[in-house]
């Protein structure tokens, strides 16, 4: 028996190490086969996108000629009518265009100025409409064409045309189409293994709201599109993704496809002629081996590798340069094509995503504010974020705070808004948030840590979903805020993101909005998106006096921020706003936490504390803010610069638009039915000026405040030194701080008359110079 046993484990093993070269010969060519089914792939993988790409030019000049057509034909038609007739009786006219082109399904006839375009109610109107109206108002050329919805899932194309000369038209009219003529051209194309998409948005081709899809699901959609000429739509390409897990080198693969195959069959050959072959170090013997020998030399199975508690580190360092200083105190910022560019956009998503990993999170809402650079670093931070195997949720261009109100809507408690907040307009950043945590100081500079060091998630398929939140977001402020009077309100967005938002929330609580500056561009003509800054609402200022509105309020560049001005042209700093958002969370929640930034007057605390309130002043910075209001369970926060934290009735992040909202709410639910000015009037101020800054070279500006607060000396004042060094006197203070998003000073000063206000000033201004005797003083 056991001879019997013996011989049997003999035999197995003869056997076993026989076949080691048809194995090894097999799985080489197998592994030549698979690559060559790679190089395969990767060369027709540039094939496959050309063929998209050149179906995507067939749909876009298939559409554009559409839009000619028709736009010849309208024009011809319109020529054609008598201008006096047409004057006299425009009804009439429009009448007389709907027998002669039997396809238009709206024909309206508007002033050349279009003053009751301005004047008219937006909500009924309908913002799209009204802004393609004024829009031909102001283009350069042929107005553009787009679509207008109609409600019940209906969409109509329309164009607005001029009659007369177009500098200075007699008329202008609308005219509204089927958008089933554009549907079939689309259609039409097909995509060639990918997906088209038609979209419309602006004049760049940045389309923002998708309008006809088809192809496959799968194909990864392009961040730019192919403008439609003579519209605002585009077709943006979606692209096929082939199965390629070897670098895309088809000469690298094509050679290891020869290796292996060659390889493979030259083992095989070597079997048959050479009996007995071992691949191993010893040949075999043509003794067979005894049962000890067997039990000796089996080896010992291997330990598995313990799996690392953090993703191991790449064999070779980033390749991209990245700068720390772009690494702030509450988000990352830096100038597009110096210090922030597509490679360091991809890898903060790659850190981020690797922080959520960490954590066991999976999905993230982006978002990006109007900047020319917001679609590029968009798509290449949520490239990141999907290698790092975060599913992405892109809502498109919208403020900062819908984005935040997104990641609760779709309940991922991540977000990043791509913005440069009121920077100029070649900054752009990112403000994060993970896992309910805005994400500021040490939490930031770990960001940068991981992408150092390598220490970067990779490999992942993270999925890619556009999402349409706006209409939600607007809905869900307008069914809980309601302004019970109209008051007539001017709203400056300063040509920032807010202007897509901001009038349709205003108007739907209730109020008759005037647009300034609310078309959309990132280039900023008009003044800069910083209501902070005195000089930056001028133009709001004229426009309440003008008009003869009841308040102007004004908007940052990505909306998480409020300025309001009165109709007689007072500015309301932030800080007295406040005191009103104080009084009204205070009546419902009597006893709640009121914070507030080192920068707010002096007269807060007493009017909180009148209130029924618990006053705490806290560092500036609005992850700072947040971070606090989490410890504390505070009710509601503000700070001098304009951001507004409400956690009564919404979710405790800073948003500009909701503030805005419920400010009006306050002004027009008075019983009195006062005026804002005779409310606003209630909020003590003494004398104050508003932020005045310093500028300094990058990093100066903490040095600074370091030698500052080690050598200043303030007599019988209070210091507080938890953000700069301020100083409280019975009758004023002053503060003067670091700013942790521009390499500035920032300083404030409020007293109870102007001769204290000129003491206090003194003061500082000896205390500054004896730090820095040439430094050069706002004050």
């Amino acid at each position: 028996m056991a001879m019997d046993i013996a011989m049997g484990l003999r035999g197995r093993t003869l056997d076993w190490r026989r076949l080691l070269p048809l194995a090894g010969g097999t799985l080489l060519v197998l592994g030549g086969l698979f690559c060559a089914w790679q190089t395969w792939l990767i060369a027709d993988e540039g094939a496959a996108i050309e063929r998209v790409h050149r179906a995507q030019d067939q749909v876009a000049q298939s559409l554009a000629a559409e839009l000619t057509r028709e736009r010849h034909t309208l024009q011809q038609q319109l020529d054609a009518l008598d201008p006096v007739a047409t004057r006299a009786d425009p009804a009439y006219a429009a009448t007389l265009l709907r027998g002669k082109l039997p396809q238009t399904q709206a024909v309206e006839f508007y002033s050349g100025t279009l003053d009751e375009v301005l004047r008219a109610n937006y909500r009924e109107f309908g913002y799209a409409k009204a802004a393609q109206l004024m829009a031909a108002q102001s283009a350069d050329g042929d107005p553009l064409a787009q679509t207008l919805p109609k409600g019940a899932g209906d969409r109509r194309l329309s164009f607005v045309l001029p009659m007369g000369a177009r500098q200075r038209p007699t008329a202008w009219v609308l005219f509204e189409l089927p958008f089933a003529t554009l549907e079939e051209r689309f259609n039409a194309v097909p995509p060639q293994g990918g997906r088209l998409e038609l979209r419309q948005g602006d004049d760049r081709g940045r389309g923002d709201v998708q309008l006809l899809t088809h192809g496959s699901l799968s194909a990864v959609s392009e961040s730019v599109g192919k403008p439609v000429a003579g519209s605002n739509l585009s077709v943006v390409a979606g692209l096929p993704g082939a199965y390629i897990v070897l670098p895309k080198s088809w000469l690298l693969t094509a050679l290891l496809a020869l290796l292996g195959l060659a390889g493979g069959i030259y083992l095989l050959w070597l079997r048959g002629r050479v009996p007995g072959l071992s691949l191993g170090k010893n040949k075999i013997s043509n003794e067979e081996p005894i049962l000890s020998d067997l039990i000796d030399n089996t080896p010992e199975p291997a330990k598995p590798e313990a799996r690392p508690a953090k993703p191991a580190a790449a064999a070779a360092p980033v390749a991209v340069t990245v700068d720390p200083t772009i690494f702030r105190a509450y988000d990352v910022r830096g100038i597009v094509g110096k210090s922030l560019n597509v490679d360091v956009a991809r890898l903060l998503g790659q850190s981020i995503g690797t922080v959520m990993r960490e954590k066991g999170l999976r999905e993230i809402v982006v978002g990006r504010d109007g900047r020319l650079s917001g679609p590029e670093l968009t798509g290449a931070l949520s490239d990141g974020l999907r290698e790092a195997g975060i599913d992405v949720i892109d809502i498109g261009a919208v403020p900062t705070p819908v984005v935040y109100y997104a990641a609760y809507r779709f309940n991922t408690g991540s977000g990043v808004a791509v913005t440069g907040s009121h920077n100029p307009p070649d900054y752009n950043g990112f403000k994060i948030v993970v896992g309910g945590e805005t994400l500021s100081e040490g939490s930031i500079q770990d960001l940068y840590r991981r992408i150092a060091a390598n220490e970067l998630e990779r490999g992942g398929k993270g999925s890619l979903r556009h999402i349409d939140v706006v209409p939600d977001y607007v809905e869900r402020i307008t069914s809980d805020v309601q302004a019970s009077r109209r008051l007539k309100v001017v709203v400056d967005c300063g040509n920032g993101i807010p202007g897509a938002v901001a009038p349709q929330v205003l108007e739907g609580i209730g109020c008759e909005i005037i647009p300034l500056f609310c078309d959309v561009d990132g280039t900023f003509p008009n003044h800069h998106p910083d209501p902070s800054d005195p000089h930056n609402l001028e133009d709001l200022i004229l426009a309440v006096k003008s008009t003869g509105a009841d308040l102007g309020v004004a908007f940052d560049g990505d909306g998480d921020r409020l300025g309001v001005v009165t109709r007689t042209g007072e500015i309301i700093f932030p800080d007295r706003t406040l005191m009103l958002f104080a009084r009204d969370v205070l009546s419902r929640q009597p006893g709640a936490t009121i914070i507030y930034d080192v920068k707010c007057t002096g007269h807060l605390k007493g009017q909180i504390l009148d209130a029924g309130g618990s006053p705490l002043m806290w560092r500036t910075g609005h992850s700072l803010i947040k971070s606090k209001m989490r410890e504390t369970g505070a009710e509601l926060a503000g700070e001098m610069s304009g951001h507004f934290f409400f956690k009564e009735r919404w979710y405790g992040f800073d948003d500009g638009i909701y503030a805005g909202a419920r400010l009006l709410e306050i002004l027009a639910g008075d019983l009195d039915e006062r005026t804002p000015e005779e409310i606003f009037a209630t909020c003590p101020k003494g004398v104050s000026t508003p932020e005045l800054k310093i500028e300094m070279q990058e990093g100066e500006h903490y040095k600074f405040i370091e030698k500052f607060r080690q050598s200043a000396s303030f007599g019988a004042a209070a210091l507080t030194t938890i953000d700069g060094v301020r100083a409280d006197w019975l009758d004023g203070w002053g503060l003067v701080r670091a700013s942790n998003t521009t390499p500035i000073l920032v300083l404030r000063f409020d007293a109870d008359n102007e001769a204290a206000l000129k003491r206090i000033q003194q003061v500082f201004r000896e205390q500054l110079h004896a730090v820095d005797p040439a430094l050069k003083l706002p004050f």
